[in-house]
């Protein structure tokens, strides 16, 4: 007999708990309502030097019905290795079809980055990773770099090399978050080309206040009519997933032609899981706005 909605339901709570019992901290809840959940990955608990982000939706028919929607979120991350990733992951879905698999999921990425670690392969050069990674706090004392110079430069190659302006469109500014000493502010603006987002975040980095963030994290979705495709991307700056599971949430939403930018100021106290919490919630509520 096919299981019910309640029973599919009590089913995916018996593996949340699970889950967030054997991973503790490497586990995270994105949006408990929406059933979107984070986990954090690496080949070694102690010096970890290959790390991926498994994010999850578990639709309603999951585990019985229906795969759970996913995305995999790393900087070195491309091409082959994505592909033959995504297909072991979907392979494991077939083989235990009806079955919860998330735990299988998360095990075979740890095998595949524990692999990596112990072959040839360069470790990931990564220049700058989430102030959360470490352990102390100290550390967070080093003075940070505005960013704006990086991202602006990222964009270029997607902007065509035109020179005319295009009109800079209307910035709305969410009201901030803040939790122990660490604040955090989402900038909201309509967009409708590459240029505009770059001409967005140029007109932000303007502010020095802004410039001056910790993070400054950002997403955006463009939709093409004539291709009836989404142009969509999104940066991280160094908070680990962070613009992945902003994009995310954009998606859910089902969001059209709109950048969001989050900034955060770290004020001294990890937060932990909290700080996506907060990054989510302040999108959510600009773009409600």
């Amino acid at each position: 007999m096919a299981a019910s909605d309640t029973e599919r339901a009590q089913q995916q709570i018996d593996e949340i708990e699970a889950l967030s019992s054997i991973y503790g901290d490497e586990w995270c809840v994105v949006d408990e309502d929406e059933k979107i959940y984070c986990i954090k990955i690496s080949d070694s608990l102690d010096q970890p030097k290959w790390t991926l982000c498994l994010q999850v939706i578990l639709p309603p028919g999951y585990p019985t019905a229906e795969p759970p929607i996913y995305q995999l979120n790393a900087p070195w991350l491309r091409g082959q290795d994505y592909t033959e990733l995504a297909n072991s992951l979907e392979e494991i879905y077939v083989q235990n079809l009806g079955e919860s698999i998330l735990y299988l999921w998360v095990e075979k990425i740890r095998e595949v980055l524990i692999e990596k670690a112990q072959s040839a392969d360069p470790e990931p050069d990564i220049k700058k990773t989430t102030e959360e990674v470490e352990d102390d706090g100290d550390d967070f004392l080093l003075d940070y770099q505005p960013i704006q110079e990086d991202q602006i430069r990222m964009l270029n190659y997607m902007t065509s090399e035109s020179q005319e302006d295009e009109e800079l469109p209307p910035i709305h500014h969410g009201n901030p978050i803040t939790d122990r000493r660490s604040t955090f502010q989402a900038h909201l603006a309509p967009v409708v080309t590459t240029r505009q987002v770059k001409r967005v975040l140029e007109k932000l980095y303007e502010n020095k206040k802004i410039a001056s963030a910790t993070h400054n994290i950002y997403a955006y979705r463009i939709y093409c009519e004539d291709k009836q495709t989404f142009l969509q991307d999104c940066e991280d700056d160094g908070e680990t997933a962070a613009g992945g599971r902003l994009l995310h949430l954009m998606q859910i939403l089902n969001v059209h032609n709109v950048l969001v930018v989050v900034s955060r100021w770290y004020g001294g106290i990890l937060l932990g899981p909290d700080r996506f919490k907060h990054i989510n919630n302040c999108a959510r509520n600009v773009l409600v706005e």
